[in-house]
C-alpha cells in the first residue's frame, strides 16, 4: 500500500500550498491546483522531471515510471527519489520545486496547444488516417491522448509493435504534428534531443 508514504509525502509538499491527491497511473498523483508534479507508487515519491533534473536523475541511475496502458508500456516522467532523500528533506523541497515549476510550464504549453490543434489525429499537420489507426492499436486513440504521450513515446510505442525498421520521418512528423508544424521544419536541436531520447 502507498499510504503511509502518501500521507509523509502531502505532508512534506503541503510546503508549497494545499496538495491534493488523485488516483493516477495506479498510484497517487500529488496535485497543487490542478497541475499534477508529483506521483506515489510501489510506496515510493516520484517527481516530474524536466530539462534541468532529468539528466541528473539518469546519471544517478534513477528510472521513470512505466506503467501498462491497454497491454502497452508507458514511459512516464516521474522518477522515484531514493531513499536516502527522506533524510534530507530540504533536498526532496528543493527537487520538487524543479518538478512543479516544470509540470506548471507544460500543463500551459498542452493547453496552448490544444487550442489550436484540430479533434481528430487524421487531420493534424503530417498525419493521415492510416497514422490515426496506427495510433489506435497502441492506445492512442484522440489528439489530446497523443499530446499527453508526446512524439517520443507514441513513436516507441509504434516500434514496439511495428519493428526497429520504423522510419525516423514518423517521429518528425509526430512530433510536428504535434506542434503545429509541417515536419521537415523540426528544428535539428528538436531533432538531436528526439534521438538522444530515443537511444537512452
Amino acid at each position: 500500500m502507498d499510504k503511509p508514504i502518501l500521507k509523509t509525502s502531502i505532508k512534506l509538499l503541503n510546503h508549497f500550498g494545499n496538495i491534493k491527491s488523485r488516483s493516477m497511473f495506479g498510484g497517487f498523483g500529488l496535485f497543487l491546483g490542478e497541475t499534477m508534479f508529483a506521483l506515489v507508487v510501489k510506496d515510493k515519491l516520484h517527481l516530474r522531471a524536466n530539462a534541468s533534473n532529468e539528466r541528473e536523475f539518469k546519471a544517478s541511475n534513477f528510472s521513470p515510471y512505466v506503467y501498462k496502458k491497454r497491454g502497452f508500456p508507458v514511459v512516464t516522467k516521474y522518477y522515484a527519489i531514493p531513499d536516502a532523500w527522506w533524510d534530507e528533506p530540504e533536498k526532496i523541497l528543493s527537487q520538487s520545486a524543479l518538478a512543479l515549476t516544470a509540470a506548471q510550464e507544460d500543463k500551459k504549453a498542452q493547453v496552448e496547444k490544444k487550442t489550436k490543434l484540430p479533434d481528430r489525429i487524421k487531420d493534424l499537420p503530417n498525419l493521415r488516417l492510416a497514422n490515426e489507426r496506427m495510433l489506435k492499436k497502441v492506445g492512442i486513440t484522440t489528439v489530446d491522448e497523443l499530446v499527453d504521450t508526446g512524439s517520443l513515446e507514441a513513436f516507441r510505442s509504434l516500434r514496439d509493435i511495428q519493428g526497429d525498421n520504423l522510419n525516423l520521418e514518423l517521429l518528425w512528423a509526430l512530433e510536428g504534428a504535434i506542434t503545429g508544424q509541417h515536419w521537415s521544419v523540426v528544428s535539428e536541436n528538436r531533432r538531436k534531443e528526439l534521438l538522444d531520447h530515443l537511444g537512452a
